[in-house]
């Protein structure tokens, strides 16, 4: 397998059509997949915003205050409106956004926004990676974006949305080296790509926000449609709900 970034894409702008900025950059094959960084879907989308479009409620102007920082009010109240469910108020926002991700305030970012104050995610990722798909002669595609996870440091690389493949390698049913049926492994495959070109698009201000993975092989195995968790069935996001920071 071998990854690599897409060189000299120009800055993306509202209206601009991401497909062929890719492909008039790199020549691409139908087996290949393109990992897309939110950031320039969002921003082709018209996804960014000023703090001054959000005026704050009661809710944004309490969860503020609870916070005890110097966060803006405008920015919670942007926080709500891209949330169906604030899990943890303190010491930070951790929301589901509209589409199913879980993540510190809705995803917002605040870098790489040259003309505006806030870059909000995408509103459906898997229909952005969808429209890609139909303008891309590549036939798989994800659109990924960074996060922080329970239990380790650091941030890794995940994918939002994705189109031409399912998101998950199902081993159940198969066996182990000692011929032990598996019952429990369902691989999130999307996840893994998304954090492996995490490597090449970086963090900051490398402006590499597409990279091709090619010479991946799904293998013989079977598929899962799974990626977000299941509410009723999300043991870490039923306790989170029942605790407090002190």
């Amino acid at each position: 397998m071998e990854l690599f970034a897409v060189s000299n894409l120009p800055e993306v702008n509202q209206g601009d059509d991401l497909a062929a900025l890719i492909t008039e950059q790199v020549d691409l094959r139908s087996d290949d997949i393109i990992c897309v960084a939110s950031t320039i879907v969002s921003k082709a989308e018209g996804r960014t915003a000023n703090l001054d479009r959000f005026s704050p409620g009661p809710r944004a102007r309490e969860l503020t205050t609870a916070l005890d920082s110097d966060i803006d009010p405008r920015f919670t109240q942007a926080v709500l409106e891209e949330s169906v469910e604030v899990i943890l108020e303190s010491p930070f926002l951790l929301t589901e956004t509209r589409f199913g991700h879980i993540g510190v305030n809705a995803g917002i970012d605040r870098s790489n926004v040259p003309d505006a104050d806030l870059l909000l995610l995408p509103k459906s990722p898997t229909e952005s990676a969808q429209r890609l798909h139909e303008g891309l002669p590549a036939n798989r595609i994800i659109v990924t974006d960074t996060c922080g996870r329970p239990f380790r440091h650091g941030q890794r690389g995940v994918a939002l949305g994705w189109a031409g493949l399912p998101p998950a390698r199902d081993w159940r049913g198969e066996t182990d080296r000692d011929g032990r049926e598996l019952s429990a492994t369902v691989e999130n495959v999307v996840d893994e790509l998304a954090a492996a070109s995490n490597l090449l698009t970086g963090e900051g201000d490398d402006g590499t926000p597409v990279v091709v993975i090619r010479d991946f092989e799904w293998g013989d195995h079977g598929s899962s449609d799974a990626h977000f968790r299941d509410v009723d069935t999300d043991f870490v996001r039923q306790a989170v709900r029942g605790w407090s920071y002190a």
